[in-house]
Formats: structure tokens, C-alpha cells, sequence
């Protein structure tokens, strides 16, 4: 079973209703930070603008053809 608390000084007091017996022993495991909403997506395009078109001399068929630049495979 889960319990929810806080620490008041130096104190872990549990919310209200979790009616465990004096001298129970228990284990505590600080709670993960709330998650921060997910930053907005962008696209790859968006993503890497910066670097699209900054290779001079490709191939026109690169991106259908590249097993066949990169690793020598027959073209399909």
C-alpha cells in the first residue's frame, strides 16, 4: 500500500486518513519531481534546418539510392 505525506520539520507527516498504528516501522522513498509539460514538438525538417542542404555535389538519386553510395550495395 502507498501513503502520501510531507516532510514538516524534519517530521513526515502522512495526509490525513492513512491510519497506521504508533510504532509501525515503514520505509520512505522521496516522491519523482512533478513532470514539466513536454517541451512543443518540432519536426525533423524544423529540427535540423540548419544543416538542410549544406552538401554541395550530392548524387540526385542520394536519399532513394543511399545503401548503394554508403555501403556499395547494387542500385535498385
Amino acid at each position: 500500500m502507498v501513503y502520501r505525506g510531507h516532510v514538516k520539520r524534519g517530521v513526515v507527516v502522512f495526509e490525513t486518513g492513512a491510519g497506521l498504528p504508533e510504532g509501525t516501522e515503514v520505509l520512505i522513498q522521496p516522491a519523482p519531481p512533478a513532470e514539466e509539460p513536454p517541451a512543443e514538438r518540432r519536426s525533423l525538417a524544423e529540427q535540423f534546418a540548419d544543416v538542410i542542404g549544406t552538401v554541395p555535389d550530392l548524387p540526385s538519386d542520394m536519399a532513394a539510392q543511399r545503401d548503394h553510395y554508403l555501403h556499395g550495395a547494387p542500385k535498385r
